[in-house]
């Protein structure tokens, strides 16, 4: 499962306090239909129906089947840079 580091918890959180009051607003990431294992990332208000969930400190990540699937062993980690700009990361799972 989509682990997520602690850089990427915080980043999410401000995110979504930014774009709605809701609580349960997330990041989604989704698979591109016409580019296989393309990824789509945006802000949904509430996850689709079949989307996996995770969890972790109120940072909401919704996943569809195909990202679920390419990020199964994966963690995502962000940054935001000098100008406010924020970037994520995926890397490999590292088991201590």
């Amino acid at each position: 499962m989509l682990t997520l580091t602690d850089n990427a918890v915080q980043v999410i959180r401000d995110l979504t306090a930014q774009s709605t009051d809701s609580v349960d607003t997330g990041i989604r990431i989704a698979g591109q239909a016409d580019e296989p294992g393309a990824l789509l990332l945006s802000v949904a208000d509430a996850p689709a129906v079949t989307d996996q969930v995770i969890d972790v400190e109120g940072a909401r990540v919704f996943l569809d089947a195909e990202a679920a699937d390419v990020l199964d062993d994966k963690s995502l980690d962000a940054a935001i840079d000098e100008q406010g700009g924020v970037s994520f990361r995926i890397e490999r799972q590292s088991f201590l």
